[in-house]
């Protein structure tokens, strides 16, 4: 007898064809049956009649572990509720092991207050036994942030790393992969990364190769830095010959916005010249980050306490308000989002906060940054282009990813807002993208949330609908499917996703939660 047997869906299995009728039947975890089953009986029997029936979506950026939700809120339920099976942390620099000392954990101090963080563990395999100790609920992978690399050996430090200190920092990397890490990531837009060398990635990089494992980079720079950006990012991959994933890839400012498609198009001509390389993006034109990347570079360097030291000097203010006058900065749409020490300015304009003190925009953003020590998130509205998100979901590299973290709708009693892709990434492309707009078919979307990302991190059993996989299934009415979170209210949990069964359990039945915490810690074999 059969566990589950999904009945007359049109069963799209991730590969980019065209969708069948068929049934499908579960055991034990994996998929053992496609086509038309007739005589077996199961314990549960869904009725996908006119539903689409397609892997669970595997979100490559996701940063639930560097905003502690995946210990906090560890059913991690916006994702379940939009369809995600399976996640991947580590990104953009920062992971949650190995961590030998303070400075380790200061990397997170970015996205989350660690003051209200307890680690007990420091090598990457204790990591994933506290992760399976917890349980979770959507499975988990992680890579290995560089920025935590660096600062486990060389603190509070910013400069550049000798040939000595790269090689300690290669072994703590290859530790890490050998206990099952997918890879490396990079931040290379945060105070401590600014100085990498490219001979120092290529060093690290040259580490991946033995294992077969992926590097993803948040790139330099988005604005004017862009171009030159991805083309280290394509030299790297074409000369180590390892696989490259360019983390939530887009043009910053409506004058660099042309060179998103000269991007794309660089990134098309290495693949052809057979450069493994592909990017992410979520579905938004509206940016969320830290606040502190508007300061001049020089501002943040050294960390967060040189950075708060540099603000509060009054001589040293004076130049600092002169160098972001010169920036020409637009302004208008900064909302803030988080921060913790300072609620009242959520929900805010940074325009209207600058108004009511009497203050430049520039001095206004000065004191919340030392009102907050430094932590605080931004919505940054109107400095992406909606035909951009529309052309690199098109792109046959481009990979759908939600860049944030896994929250739950109780979450915003704290009052933060968080962005809606953290809610809605997958449900909007089904349902704005797909369904009202066609910018692309169903069956490419499912692709670029399933296998893509699965070859990418080099999982050989999930990411594609076929006998012997894992049973990460999703069933969703492509109808009605559609994401409801928005930037005044994010906290509401996608449509149209009827059933999400992770590792052959049923998580998210009938529209409704189950409770079950059934995630798995993936390691790279």
């Amino acid at each position: 007898m059969l566990d589950i047997i999904i009945k007359n869906g049109t069963v799209i299995d991730g590969t980019g064809e065209k969708g069948i009728i068929a049934d499908l039947g579960i055991e034990k975890g994996k998929i053992v049956e496609i086509g038309n089953i007739r005589s077996s009986s199961s314990s549960r029997t869904i009725d996908a009649t006119g539903k689409t029936v397609c892997p669970g979506f595997i979100d490559i950026l996701d940063h639930s572990d560097n905003f502690w939700t995946i210990f906090t809120i560890p059913r991690l339920d916006s994702k379940a509720f939009d369809g995600v099976t399976t996640i991947i942390g580590g990104n953009c620099g920062t992971s949650l092991a190995p961590i030998s000392n303070q400075s380790s954990i200061e990397a997170m101090r970015k996205w989350v207050d660690i003051d209200n963080v307890n680690i007990n563990w420091s090598e990457t395999k204790a990591f994933f036994l506290e992760l399976n100790k917890k349980k979770i609920g959507l499975n988990f992978g992680t890579l290995i942030g560089h920025e935590t690399l660096r600062r486990s050996l060389l603190g509070d430090e910013v400069r550049k790393i000798t040939e000595e200190e790269v090689e300690i920092i290669g072994k703590m990397l290859d530790d890490s992969l050998q206990a099952g890490a997918f890879g490396l990531s990079t931040g290379l837009v945060f105070s401590h990364a600014k100085m990498t060398t490219i001979n120092e990635i290529k060093f690290l990089v040259n580490i991946l190769k033995s294992s077969n494992s992926y590097y993803a980079s948040h790139i330099r720079g988005e604005a004017e830095e862009l171009l030159p950006s991805v083309n280290e990012t394509i030299h790297i991959g074409r000369e180590m010959k390892i696989p490259i994933e360019i983390s939530h890839l887009k043009a910053v400012g409506k004058k660099y916005w042309p060179d998103m498609q000269k991007a794309i198009e660089m990134i098309n001509v290495a693949n052809e010249e057979g450069v493994d390389i592909n990017f992410d993006i979520y579905p938004y034109d509206t940016t969320g980050s830290v606040l502190y990347i508007l300061l001049p570079d020089w501002v943040s360097s050294g960390g967060r306490k040189e950075m708060i030291t540099r603000l509060k000097d009054l001589e040293l203010r004076e130049k600092i308000v002169k160098e972001m006058k010169s920036m020409n900065y637009n302004y208008d749409n900064i909302v803030i989002s988080i921060c913790p020490r300072l609620k009242e300015a959520v929900g805010r304009k940074i325009t209207d906060i600058a108004i009511s003190q009497e203050i430049s925009i520039e001095e206004a953003i000065i004191e919340l940054l030392i009102s907050a020590n430094g932590h605080v998130v931004v919505f940054d509205g109107g400095i992406l282009s909606e035909e951009n998100v529309k052309l690199s979901l098109q792109s046959p590299h481009s990979i759908i990813a939600s860049g944030d973290a896994a929250y739950n709708v109780e979450y915003a009693r704290t009052g933060e807002l968080v962005h809606p892709r953290c809610f809605g990434t997958f449900s909007r492309v089904l349902g704005k993208y797909v369904r009202e707009e066609k910018v692309i078919s169903l069956e490419e979307a499912i692709r670029k949330m399933t296998s893509l990302p699965a070859k990418k991190i080099g999982l050989k059993d999930r990411g594609i609908l076929q006998k012997g996989n894992y049973a990460d299934i999703v069933v969703f009415n492509q109808k009605t499917v559609i994401d409801k979170a928005t930037f005044s209210n994010p906290y509401q949990y996608s449509k149209g996703i009827e059933h999400v069964i992770i590792n052959g359990k049923i998580v998210i039945n009938d529209g409704e939660h189950t409770g079950e915490l059934v995630g798995k810690v993936l390691k790279k074999i």
